[in-house]
């Protein structure tokens, strides 16, 4: 008889239900489940909430393998694309497609975020974080971190960026908040995608009338030229928009309060002058937290096999990179936060085609938060008992709602 068994040795009865629950006390860990399942299979089936069955790829060099096969899709539309939810949200532009489509629009905003256009926004990025800090210093102590600089820094950053009025922070960061909860209704995400896109399908609007020196101008540009249709500039707008503060905020915040749990790592980050140990710290916290809730999603678009795993046509790959970030193939005593090893070959931004455009802008940023936050304030400090951190298990961004701090 043919077994019914995946790699894992689960039945279909018995397979386990993803995303998994970190453990009690353990919020910067993978789940344990998952942990098993690394180490029980490279390949195993998981079930999604809507009891689809999906392939989850447990490996490092697995997850890079198929993330740069052109045989497995990123295609959102596609009929059995493992969905992270229910409907609702709108579209994700061109991370939710293939080449050529998707290299097509990627290169429309991809010289704004090359590494050495990157490296001319240093000054303007320095100068935010040192008057967000200014205003935290001047403000309450104790004092809740998220709102008070790690949310308002890279919401500046992609607003100067895009030219978007930092005015109107409190409404594009509350519909991304309902975008990217996992709470949320379908009805709940497509209203505020679609108050998004109104918002800022006139903004790009204004920008054909009245171009600038900024990113939505340079949609507009490509709109006149008939490159891009102002539904397309918008959804690119859209992604931007979120992708430039809601993962950055939650990466800053949910990288403090790891170092303020090892202490040891913050004293060397803060008393060293080497900007080299800055950016491997920017690594280390890269590979070791996990902002992306609910692993990268694909599909196989022909048979092929993973890791010796036979994969149908149709069948859909759940690529979760914080196991892969734990993988000790990859990475030697992989659950030790050390902020001097070389973790640059992380999978946190993806890889392949699809890995995160922003990345360059993402590194620059944490790279001078953490050169100016910690050494700027010293005696930073938890102003709650761990425990009392609410986390956010409930997204598809991992993060932290508020964190208590002091000086």
């Amino acid at each position: 008889m043919t077994s019914t068994m995946d790699p894992a040795g689960h039945s279909p009865a018995e397979v386990p239900e993803y995303p998994m629950p970190r453990a009690e006390g353990c919020p910067f860990d993978p789940p344990p489940a998952l942990r098993e399942l690394q180490e029980q299979a490279r390949v195993t089936r998981v079930k999604l909430w809507d009891g689809t069955t999906p392939w989850l790829v447990t490996r490092h060099a697995d997850q890079r393998a198929v993330l740069t096969d052109r045989r497995v899709s990123a295609d959102m539309t596609h009929p059995t694309y493992p969905r992270q939810a229910a409907g609702g949200g709108g579209t994700l532009s061109f991370i939710g497609m293939d080449d050529p489509e998707h290299a097509r629009l990627r290169r429309m905003v991809g010289p704004a975020f090359m590494v050495k256009r990157v490296e001319e926004m240093r000054p303007m990025v320095q100068a935010i974080v040192d008057d967000a800090i200014d205003a935290m210093l001047a403000g309450p102590n104790p004092t809740d971190l998220v709102e008070a600089f790690a949310l308002p820094v890279p919401s500046l950053v992609i607003c100067k960026l895009l030219d978007v009025p930092y005015g109107d922070h409190d409404f594009f960061q509350a519909n991304s908040r309902t975008m990217i909860n996992r709470n949320s209704t379908p009805d709940e995400r497509t209203s505020a995608s679609a108050r998004l896109a109104e918002y800022l399908g006139a903004l790009v609007a204004r920008k054909l009338e009245k171009p600038g020196d900024d990113l939505l101008s340079r949609l507009g540009e490509k709109i006149k030229a008939g490159d891009l249709t102002v539904r397309q500039a918008t959804e690119m707008a859209v992604l931007l928009l979120i992708a430039g503060h809601e993962t950055t905020a939650n990466m800053i915040a949910l990288s403090t309060a790891l170092l303020l749990r090892n202490p040891d790592q913050l004293a060397m980050l803060r008393e060293s002058d080497d900007p080299a140990l800055a950016r491997s710290a920017v690594e280390e916290m890269l590979r070791y937290l996990n902002i992306t809730h609910g692993g990268r999603r694909r599909v196989a678009l022909e048979d092929l096999e993973v890791a010796g795993c036979p994969v149908k046509a149709g069948e859909g790959l759940v690529i979760p990179n914080d196991i892969a970030n734990r993988d000790p193939e990859a990475f030697p005593d992989p659950d030790r936060l050390d902020i001097t090893r070389s973790a640059r070959h992380h999978v946190a931004f993806g890889f392949g085609v699809h890995q995160c455009l922003g990345q360059p802008l993402a590194r620059l940023e944490l790279e001078i938060v953490y050169r100016s936050l910690y050494r700027r304030v010293p005696n930073l400090a938890l102003a709650t008992d761990f425990e009392k951190v609410p986390f956010k298990h409930d997204g598809f961004v991992y993060g932290v709602y508020e964190l208590p701090v002091s000086w």
